[in-house]
């Protein structure tokens, strides 16, 4: 059954091969601990599933970000905000021009200037809207969050960066969701 309201979980897992990506399954289903702490959810009945369907995203590293980042937030865990990006591109030409407007042009390294607390980027190499790319970044509260964005916009280096001709037109569609951690987010 439906709920007026639907909440969607996000989890993100990294790993270090994509051999260690396919053996997931198998290891999940393997787990004692897994079956028994998560076997509510694995034996919903058909006519009360415990969700209505998921989607799975594979994701390459960032050359300029090659490992994911635990957040360093401060003050209350309940106003974190966790901002997830997808930016869609027309083509795989746009899309690599994108790619290369973070990792050459100096995207990554603005959003580290400026402390935007990122823990990854990455080149969705699997996913229902391809061609993207995907980031998320962290703040203390909506108001951390706001003050970043504008700092970035008001930048020079933005400025100049958006102004580059090879990079126009490189975004044809984005997603932006904001979060907040669950009691049983690692962070």
């Amino acid at each position: 059954m439906l709920h007026d309201s639907i909440k969607k979980i996000y989890i993100l897992i990294p790993f270090s091969s994509i051999k260690e990506f396919m053996g997931l399954a198998e290891n999940l289903e393997n787990s004692q601990s897994h079956n028994s702490k998560g076997s509510s959810f694995l034996n919903a009945p058909h006519n009360n599933p415990a969700f209505s369907r998921y989607e799975s995203i594979l994701m390459k590293s960032f050359d300029q970000f090659p490992i994911l980042k635990t957040p360093n937030l401060n003050g209350d865990r309940s106003n974190h905000i966790y901002e997830l990006r997808s930016y869609e591109s027309s083509s795989d030409k746009y899309y690599k021009t994108k790619v290369d407007m973070f990792n050459v042009g100096g995207e990554v390294k603005l959003f580290n200037r400026l402390e935007f607390n990122a823990v990854f980027y990455g080149e969705v190499i699997s996913g229902s809207k391809m061609p993207n790319l995907m980031y998320m970044t962290t703040f203390s509260d909506m108001k951390s969050r706001d003050a970043h964005w504008d700092a970035f916009s008001a930048s020079s280096e933005w400025t100049k960066l958006k102004a580059v001709t090879k990079y126009k037109n490189s975004v044809s569609h984005a997603d932006i969701i904001l979060m907040s951690p669950t009691d049983y987010s690692n962070y």
